[in-house]
């Protein structure tokens, strides 16, 4: 069953994480996800605090961003400091080097240690198209144990790719139940949107999120080029 536009709308961070992203870029940002209604606006942590008029818009932002490589004190002061400055929700992303090594008990410790600095909801990028599925279940079974409120594919950076339904797929059949799961990276249709809900994911990390909303049944909004 396909989900409506309106519901996907709120299922959508409207993101915009470019290195080069301008303020100007940020407002502009925002006013389409009021006009699009979707959930939140992700947006790198010097962006912070958000002067612009929000609505019913929640803000997120990013910790640990594109590598996960700093250290968990790092992660956790970053978390600290967006959540202080207004950050409703913080997608951190684990150190991948770790989890390949096998140690899986230290990813859970630098996410601990990031939700326990974050005062609203922790999201951790897993980066799954760099992982196996016994990985992807590794770094789904540390999110929860750490407290997270969601694991999410992909930054949207690493060469090995974005989201994918399978890594979907495994991660809600590991958590799904009890945690969110959010597909982020590539996602660029209603058709791809779709299928990513389908298979359970329920938050969508979006830059060309009109484009998305777009192709749903019936609605005829007119797409003004990548966000």
């Amino acid at each position: 069953m396909e989900i409506t536009r309106n519901a996907l709308a709120r299922m959508v961070d409207h993101t915009l994480l470019k290195t080069d992203a301008t303020h100007a870029q940020i407002s502009a940002l925002i006013g389409e996800a009021r006009e699009l209604g979707t959930w939140s606006v992700c947006v790198s942590p010097s962006m912070l605090p958000i002067t612009d008029d929000l609505g019913e818009v929640r803000v997120a932002t990013v910790c640990g961003f594109p590598s996960g490589n700093h250290t968990a004190e790092v992660k956790a002061f970053e978390a600290a400091e967006s959540s202080r400055l207004g950050a409703d929700e913080v997608d951190m992303v684990i150190n991948i080097g770790l989890l390949k090594e096998g140690r899986a008990d230290l990813v859970e410790s630098e996410i601990r240690t990031v939700r326990e600095a974050t005062t609203g909801l922790l999201k951790v990028i897993i980066e799954s198209a760099a992982l196996t599925d016994d990985e992807i279940v590794a770094a789904c079974r540390a999110s929860e144990a750490a407290g997270a409120d969601f694991v999410k594919t992909s930054t949207g950076f690493h060469p090995a790719g974005g989201a994918s339904v399978h890594a979907v797929e495994v991660m809600a059949r590991t958590v799904g139940d009890r945690l969110g799961i959010k597909a982020s990276g590539g996602i660029r249709d209603y058709a791809t949107a779709n299928a990513m809900v389908e298979a359970g994911a329920t938050r969508l990390g979006l830059s060309g999120t009109a484009a998305v909303l777009a192709g749903a049944e019936g609605d005829d909004t007119v797409d003004d080029g990548d966000y």
